[in-house]
């Protein structure tokens, strides 16, 4: 039986969980508190005795401070292993590139989150896929959410661009990395945009007006540091070594199919949103 072992299950890698435990596999993730019967990530032993188990192991866990804490615990377990590894990284690693394309091949290291960079680099180096992925978003977590919730804006800024991903594509892209070499893989969709064109169709296919424009300097830090960043994401590796392609290859396809399942009674059900910096 195939045994994927999950560090993070949070809201990505617990959709990933999920679809492969409903195809058979055998799933186990940890947590920091070891709820709904996952593990405890501090249980030295019986995290170990499930990496010697494992056939594949993906770590969602963001870095600690400037380490990477599956790697700092674990890292020794890892690599004397015959595992399948995997890692979910970030495309902020690419940093600010002027709204121009980046692939695989671009540099590294310029982004806010140097620790993130390292992170990557390690679990490259050991052997991983590493799956740098832009903002995501999905069931209980999109535009529609923020703007249903009244949490919505908008951000003068002419040309700021940025690339996204719907889950249900992160999860199709880490299951067709199962079966393809090691190296970094962008998972994004095919129309990079800017943030103000995703809140105002999110609005419109609610039938609300768009969101009222803020100044950048209102923002919290961390939000002005999204905005600081500004790249266009390219996927053409995934879509030629991984077979990848996108079920939805562009927001309004993503935003429509979420508009037409998701009741506000199934999204206030949702899990909690976690982002690729907060698994």
């Amino acid at each position: 039986m195939s045994r994927l072992l999950v560090f993070g299950l949070g809201y990505t890698a617990g959709l990933l969980a999920d679809r492969l435990a409903g195809d058979g596999w055998h799933v186990t993730g940890t947590t920091r508190d070891g709820r709904d019967g996952t593990l405890r990530f501090d249980d030295g032993e019986a995290v170990r005795a499930e990496i010697a188990a494992a056939t594949h192991i993906l770590s969602s866990v963001p870095p600690d401070g400037d380490h990477d804490p599956v790697l700092v615990r674990h890292g020794r377990d890892l690599v004397r292993g015959r595992h399948w590894l995997g890692y979910l990284s970030s495309t902020g690693v690419y940093g600010d590139a002027g709204g121009a394309w980046v692939d695989e091949t671009a540099p590294v290291g310029g982004g806010r989150r140097p620790a993130r960079t390292r992170a990557d680099a390690d679990w490259l180096a050991i052997g991983a896929r590493v799956f740098r992925l832009p903002g995501i978003y999905g069931p209980g977590r999109s535009a529609l959410d923020r703007v249903r919730e009244g949490k919505a804006h908008r951000v003068d800024l002419p040309g700021q661009v940025f690339s996204r991903v719907h889950v249900d594509d992160i999860v199709a892209g880490v299951i067709a990395g199962f079966d393809a070499p090691a190296g970094a893989y962008n998972l994004a969709d095919d129309r990079p945009c800017g943030q103000n064109d995703v809140m105002a169709y999110a609005a419109s296919l609610l039938g609300l007006p768009p969101p009222p424009f803020v100044a950048l300097d209102t923002l919290s830090p961390m939000a002005r540091g999204f905005y600081a960043e500004n790249r266009r994401v390219a996927n053409g590796k995934a879509k030629r070594l991984l077979g990848w392609v996108p079920r939805y290859p562009d927001y309004r396809l993503g935003l429509r199919a979420l508009s037409a399942t998701t009741s506000p009674a199934a999204v206030s059900a949702a899990p909690p949103a976690a982002s690729v910096d907060q698994r």
